[in-house]
């Protein structure tokens, strides 16, 4: 653990002003709603137990995903697009500035490579596929959104980094300058160039790379373009902090939203489908993106259980839901129809 790869932890006044945030508190970062890690009767043998041996057989996708693949260095300026990689990992051009969302390109999702590999057919974008970034949002330091390997590789990219409260911590520790991080507390704002600007908003998840929790913050974002608003959701389980944000930020014209990686056991930290659809009605969202799925396997459902109901609670609740392929274009400031690419 003490590879470069695990970061660093807060220290000295710096980890003295993190626990000035009214988050911090009994020692470390809290979430607004009392939050278990686990429930229903679990425990962490019995969660052992069924992860390692209770894994039902569509865990992982049987056949090789089908994907798109778009030349990101000869995109032209004026388009407005996203491109999800799989899992929680996209890219952006919005009014001409280019974003990253928690990329984790490496093939894996773990300290371990060899262990939470990545689907066969969705590692379609390498760190060489990725142009200059604008900006660079890390949602919380989990292996699968903050990957070591990956950064290392697109550290001359990344003009700016937004991120939580801490996780500059272990971003500085990886050799990036601090005045290319911006790292706010939840409801607290930055005016960008060019009439951009985002806001950091709660989530209801943890945080961590070893084994002390929650030493950083994890968070979502409003980000406000020329043109369109988009929420950021990071991880997250169901909570009122989205009606709240909802109401003091909302509508959305895009709400990207966790889905994926659930049980019953773990549900106050990842949604639920069904409570994804809602938590886009709370923020007033036109439109879900559900991320956090198709690459990995770390739960215990079908790797597929996440978009088929998160596709039917929208249909029944009249919720658009964007299901592009990994790699698909997806063009922000017009309709567009998406096959369901994962039945066969």
């Amino acid at each position: 653990m003490k590879q470069p790869k695990f970061g660093l932890p807060a220290n000295g006044s710096y980890k003295q002003a993190l626990e000035q945030s009214p988050q911090y508190r009994n020692g470390c970062f809290q979430n607004q709603s009392v939050t278990p890690p686990l429930t229903n009767g679990g425990n962490y043998w019995t969660v052992s137990r069924k992860f390692f041996f209770n894994k039902g057989k569509l865990n992982k996708p049987p056949y090789t995903l089908p994907s798109q693949k778009v030349n990101l260095h000869e995109l032209k300026k004026e388009e407005d697009i996203l491109i999800w990689f799989g899992h929680s990992s996209y890219f952006m051009q919005l009014s001409g500035k280019r974003f990253l969302v928690d990329p984790v390109l490496s093939g894996s999702a773990s300290p371990i490579p060899s262990t939470t590999r990545s689907f066969p057919g969705t590692d379609v974008y390498l760190p060489d596929d990725i142009p200059s970034i604008d900006y660079l949002f890390l949602t919380h330091d989990h292996w699968d959104h903050l990957d070591y390997v990956t950064l290392q590789k697109l550290k001359p990219k990344i003009q700016t980094i937004i991120t939580s409260l801490g996780v500059g911590s272990h971003l500085k520790h990886w050799g990036f300058a601090g005045d290319k991080i911006i790292e706010k507390d939840w409801f607290e704002s930055t005016e960008l160039e060019d009439g951009f600007s985002i806001v950091h908003t709660p989530a209801r998840h943890f945080s961590g790379r070893g084994f002390k929790r929650n030493q950083s913050l994890w968070s979502s974002f409003v980000l406000q373009t020329p043109t369109i608003k988009i929420y950021l959701g990071g991880d997250s389980g169901y909570d009122e902090h989205f009606s709240t944000i909802g109401v003091k930020f909302g509508p959305f014209d895009l709400a990207i939203l966790e889905c994926g990686q659930y049980n019953e056991y773990w549900k106050h930290i990842h949604m639920m489908p069904e409570e994804v659809v809602q938590a886009g009605i709370d923020l007033q969202a036109k439109k879900i993106l559900p991320v956090h799925w198709g690459k990995f396997a770390l739960s215990l459902h079908d790797w597929d259980d996440p978009i088929n109901r998160v596709v039917a609670e929208g249909k029944k609740r009249n919720v658009a839901i964007l299901h592009p392929m990994i790699g698909e274009k997806i063009n922000l400031l017009t309709s567009q129809t998406f096959t369901r690419w994962w039945d066969k």
